[in-house]
């Protein structure tokens, strides 16, 4: 699933494509808005808040969430798609640009004085202009029981985290991704995400140890059977969640994490 930066870059991108312009045309393929017709409307700007993205169109908010599988992309108006058509769930067209939504996990049109309503109950935005480091801690540490990799996921807490920022951050801080939030040191977890987080908000390639080379840029996501780039220990992975459709899969270094 996309992480924060990944959505915020995407957000940049379109707002670049479409912000300010008129639509000419839009086609959302999807039944609960087919018949929605923004066309004649400005799109006003492209936000991102966590992993979703608002696009404001006059009165209208159009909420999407990439999901697993999910990508806007940006064509000129004739331009060939670079994947099938029945993957398009949303294509928005200006005079010169054409944006197309595919696979998207989530796809909907709303007032914009709703737009509460789908993301109101997210933490503070590590990407954020208003982001609230206290607000963010706060929440963390309301759930003291719940593994400290769980917590840094749940958007609630905080939004922009994803799986790889959460087991990279647990090896960074030297804690294993099962390690009760009461026991984690969260101020410096935090810190330490929103530098890194905002460090790779402009980067092509997601990097947490420094080193841009490919296969370099991770210190244990993905990595299980590696040895570890600290102590040579092979890196072990597991599973966390509350439940089945919230389980995470874990990477870690038995020996540098405790």
């Amino acid at each position: 699933m996309p992480e924060g930066d990944t959505v915020y870059q995407a957000a940049r991108r379109l707002d670049r494509a479409l912000g300010g312009k008129v639509l000419t045309q839009t086609d959302f393929r999807v039944p609960a808005y087919a018949t929605v017709d923004l066309s004649g409307q400005r799109m006003d700007e492209v936000v991102s808040r966590g992993k979703h993205l608002l696009m404001h169109v006059g009165e209208h908010t159009i909420h999407s969430h990439l999901k697993m599988e999910g990508s806007w992309e940006v064509y000129p108006p004739e331009g060939r798609w670079r994947h099938p058509a029945y993957q398009a769930r949303a294509v928005l067209t200006t005079e010169d640009v054409q944006a197309v939504g595919f696979q998207l996990g989530v796809l909907e049109v709303l007032p914009r004085d709703r737009e509460e309503d789908v993301v109101g109950h997210l933490g503070p935005d590590l990407l954020g202009p208003d982001w609230d480091r206290e607000e963010a801690l706060r929440r963390l540490a309301a759930h003291p029981d719940v593994p400290v990799a769980v917590a840094l996921l749940d958007q609630r807490n905080l939004a922009g985290l994803g799986n790889v920022y959460a087991n990279e951050l647990c090896f960074l801080r030297g804690m294993l991704p099962t390690r009760p939030v009461s026991e984690a040191d969260l101020p410096a977890a935090v810190d330490l995400g929103h530098r890194l987080i905002t460090a790779n908000r402009d980067r092509t390639v997601r990097v947490t140890t420094g080193d841009t080379h490919r296969g370099r840029n991770t210190w244990v996501y993905g990595r299980r059977g590696q040895p570890c780039r600290r102590c040579g220990t092979p890196i072990r992975s597991g599973s966390l969640g509350r439940t089945e459709l919230e389980e995470r899969v874990t990477y870690f270094c038995p020996v540098c994490q405790k």
